[in-house]
């Protein structure tokens, strides 16, 4: 399967409102690797009608159903002539079609049709049940957030089951709701998700509206909710539950606004509801309606991906279907393929087509493969690095997102900024925090930016943490919180980042990142750090140094040398954090080179260079990469191997996160660069592997 990620086509259906009785619809179509659309029809917009009358009168026919929809859909020779085009260009070429039906703001009311039932306007044969066509109603957002994509062995499922303990008492739609058996309920999700993690609401009493979105705050990737609904004049509703059992009808817009609020949103949302026992079967009025209505409400709020039943789908159905949609999605991660999998093992039921696929995901990707190359590839230099680890001739490079496990993204805090202080540029560069901290300085004044930085991860720390820290931590100062939640995280995990990096025999440190958790690591391992900061402008020149008080310091493993880049949290005036701030420093440090210590200057030029925590389009890794890799040495560092930890492309940030990954690594391999896909702790528990391979080897050898 692994060749469709690589090698699949793209089509997008647009539909839009023109008036009151009818839209028009353009479709664009693109190949891997080509930098434009291919246009499939020429000339004016083409105008399509439904006949939802006609549609409506065959809600109990899929068959009959489908065949109408695409008669609609295709009706005009040219798009049915561009749709057989882009099928059979796909498929000429061994490429998957990924067809992406993208229903604007202008035109909701087409979401309540069952575009799942398509027909193959060619054939008359189902449509959307082959693997090879990947189909999802693609939504937009206002949601500027970037969905940031999770290593596959770090995915976690919520499974909440509301059943309140009254629902005897509601009858919407004519249709008396019973209870669910919530065991055979958890089954069906325990047997889906298979081997992930998972936390269980389904206890009476416990599926309330705050304790979801409070055990989401947590950070799960898939939110599995079984829930009643109903539409109440074209609004939906949910049944949950409050303190003590008892339904709380909640407006589906309660969900959605605590899912925008939280810090990130799920990267799925399953809403799986299924026909009881003693139900009757009206689905033009069924209670899942209210369940499909929540999808782009939903992907709106930010969610990557939901999945709902347009209809009242069987418990039969559902039991085949959950299991192979999670197998699939656990092999790739293309949810669309998923989906396409799922939906053809149960093509021989009545309600193949209810399961229904909001996305608005371009790649349709919801998790990555961390390793070298897009498969997770390994790494054919790991003995190369590890050797040059061994002998002190590597140096490691840290940026500033190597503290996200610990603390928001600084994008999510340049949001929050841009929110309260009302940033007025355009919203995808709400989260470029140089941006927002250059107009906090323009607008307020030159210090507020650094100063607002180190109150606003001192409040995080402290709101995110407080399990984790003493009783008195609200009286302590950044650096102090720093210690002790760094000091949690070394005694719990070896594969913590810091601890791993303190406990290998570097002699130099280079970070960009403000804050002292390296050097604690390095203290709490028995070494002796001697911190140093980059004297980027002249109000830092008095800035005590140990070249000061010891010239003939040099580096060792024992004493090593920690050198922050773009200040730390200790000299607030060293911080780098506005754009003019990064200008001055580049100035700065071209104009006069002699102000990096010899160490640091021979570390880049003649060691392995390991980059963890950056990602190349932030503005830290783009001053540090001309600068710093400007200097000279250029020859010498070709001798050894390089390694940059980047996390795959953001959607929502990137517009093309494959085409972005081919060009990072295009960008590196100048530089002799290798990059490994994947958050900075995938890559730290690779390497301790490696390293703990190696010293068995090293001492087997011994023997």
């Amino acid at each position: 399967m692994q060749n469709i990620v690589r090698n699949c086509a793209d089509l997008e259906i647009g539909l839009h409102r023109r008036d009151q009785h009818s839209y028009t619809i353009e479709l664009r179509y693109s190949q891997p690797d080509s930098d434009t659309d291919i246009r499939l029809m020429r000339g004016s917009s083409v105008i399509v009608l439904f006949d939802r009358e006609k549609l409506r009168s065959l809600l109990l026919d899929p068959q009959s159903y489908g065949q109408m929809l695409s008669d609609n859909l295709f009706a005009d020779p040219g798009v049915k002539q561009a749709f057989a085009q882009a099928v059979s260009t796909s498929e000429s070429l061994d490429l998957a079609l990924r067809v992406r039906l993208f229903i604007g703001a202008s035109a909701p009311e087409l979401n309540n049709l069952r575009w799942e039932t398509l027909r193959d306007p060619e054939t008359g044969e189902l449509l959307l049940t082959r693997e090879r066509l990947l189909f999802s109603r693609y939504l937009g957002s206002m949601d500027w957030r970037p969905v940031r994509l999770q290593s596959q062995a770090q995915l976690r499922a919520l499974v909440a089951i509301a059943s309140p303990s009254n629902l005897a008492d509601y009858s919407p739609g004519g249709q008396t709701l019973a209870p669910f058996d919530i065991e055979a309920e958890l089954q069906r999700a325990r047997g889906g998700l298979g081997d992930m993690p998972i936390t269980e609401l389904s206890t009476t009493g416990q599926v309330t509206l705050t304790a979801v979105a409070s055990h989401l705050r947590e950070g799960f990737d898939i939110l599995y909710l079984v829930a009643h609904g109903a539409l109440v004049q074209g609004e939906p509703y949910l049944w949950m539950e409050d303190a003590s059992g008892q339904a709380a009808v909640l407006p589906g817009n309660d969900l959605v606004t605590r899912i925008r609020e939280l810090p990130r949103a799920p990267r799925l949302v399953v809403l799986a509801s299924c026909q009881s026992a003693g139900q009757g079967h009206d689905l033009a009025e069924s209670r899942n309606e209210a369940l499909v209505a929540l999808g782009p409400r939903l992907a709106e709020a930010g969610v990557p991906a939901v999945l709902a039943m347009q209809g009242n789908v069987s418990i039969a159905t559902l039991e085949r279907f959950m299991p192979v949609f999670f197998h699939e999605l656990q092999r790739d991660g293309l949810i669309d393929r998923a989906m396409a999998v799922a939906r053809g093992t149960v093509r021989d039921t009545n309600d193949w087509w209810m399961p229904v696929l909001f996305m608005r995901l371009r790649s349709g990707r919801i998790w990555y493969v961390p390793g070298f190359g897009e498969d997770g590839d390994d790494f054919e230099k790991w003995p190369a690095l590890i050797r040059n680890i061994q002998r002190g001739n590597c140096t490691p490079i840290i940026g500033q997102r190597m503290t996200e496990t610990l603390l928001d993204p600084l994008g999510e805090l340049a949001r929050r900024w841009a929110d309260v202080y009302r940033f007025p540029l355009a919203p995808h560069q709400r989260e470029d925090l140089p941006q927002v901290a250059q107009f906090l300085a323009v607008s307020q004044d030159p210090q507020f930016p650094r100063e607002e930085l180190l109150e606003q991860l001192r409040r995080d720390i402290l709101d995110r943490h407080q399990d984790d820290l003493p009783t008195n931590a609200a009286q302590m100062s950044l650096d102090e919180l720093f210690a002790k939640l760094g000091a949690h995280y070394h005694e719990r995990s070896p594969s913590y980042p810091y601890r791993a990096l303190a406990e290998m025999p570097f002699k130099v440190y280079l970070t960009a990142n403000l804050s002292n958790l390296l050097t604690e690591a390095l203290v709490a391992v028995g070494k002796d750090p001697q911190v140093e900061i980059c004297r980027w402008h002249n109000s830092l020149e008095d800035l005590p140094s140990i070249y000061e008080t010891e010239p003939d310091y040099q580096p060792s493993v024992e004493r090593p040398l920690v050198y922050h880049l773009f200040g730390n949290s200790q000299e607030p005036d060293s911080l780098v954090v506005t754009e003019d701030d990064y200008f001055d420093y580049l100035i700065g440090i071209s104009i006069n080179r002699d102000m990096i210590p010899i160490a640091v200057r021979e570390a880049l030029a003649d060691t392995g260079l390991l980059f963890l925590g950056f990602k190349i389009d932030d503005w830290a890794f783009r001053v540090l990469f001309r600068s710093l890799m400007s200097q000279e040495g250029r020859g010498r560092r070709r001798r050894y191997a390089h390694v940059a930890a980047q996390i795959t492309p953001e959607e929502g940030r990137i517009l093309e996160p494959e085409r972005a990954r081919r060009y990072m690594e295009d960008y590196f391999q100048d530089s002799a660069i290798d990059i490994f896909w994947g958050s900075v702790e995938d890559f730290m528990r690779q390497l301790l592997l490696q390293w703990q391979s190696r010293a068995g080897t090293e001492r087997r050898t011994r023997r």
